[in-house]
Formats: C-alpha cells, sequence, structure tokens
C-alpha cells in the first residue's frame, strides 16, 4: 500500500513527466499582409509571375528595350517579360 502511495505520489508531481520542448518563435511564420492591385505576367523563362508594381521600359547595355514588370512575389524587384 505504502508502494502504491508513493507512486500516485511520485506521479502527481510536476516534475515528474518529461515537459514537450517549447517551440521558438521560428517556427511560427508570421502571415505577411496581403496586397492588392498585383497582375499576372509572362516572364521572359515562361514562368508566370505575379507582380504589384508598374511595368516599365528599361534599356539594356546593348542598346535595346526590355519591358520587365517590378515588385513580384518572390522578393524579385525586377522581372524580365515576354514580348
Amino acid at each position: 500500500m505504502r508502494l502504491l502511495a508513493a507512486l500516485l505520489l511520485a506521479f502527481s508531481l510536476p516534475g515528474s513527466h518529461p515537459a514537450p520542448p517549447q517551440r521558438s518563435p521560428v517556427d511560427h511564420p508570421r502571415p505577411q499582409p496581403s496586397r492588392k492591385g498585383g497582375k499576372w505576367y509572362m516572364a521572359e523563362n515562361g514562368h508566370a509571375v505575379y507582380c504589384y508594381g508598374p511595368v516599365m521600359v528599361l534599356k539594356e547595355p546593348k542598346g535595346d528595350l526590355q519591358r520587365v514588370a517590378t515588385f513580384c512575389q518572390g522578393g524579385r524587384t525586377i522581372v524580365p517579360l515576354k514580348e
């Protein structure tokens, strides 16, 4: 009987059970606020990209003009567009 009482007391103490590991704040990514006004474009490499900024025309080193979309998903600031 004393053994049973000792076991019940041991399991009722807070330090007797292993606690689950604490999660770090890195495990919980914060949702980014949604942006409005974006548009889908066809990139020069054939992939569709969703961009929030305006379409601009930039001069290439050869002297040609290149249409680019700005501020696209994935952190890309400039994406060359297919003609």
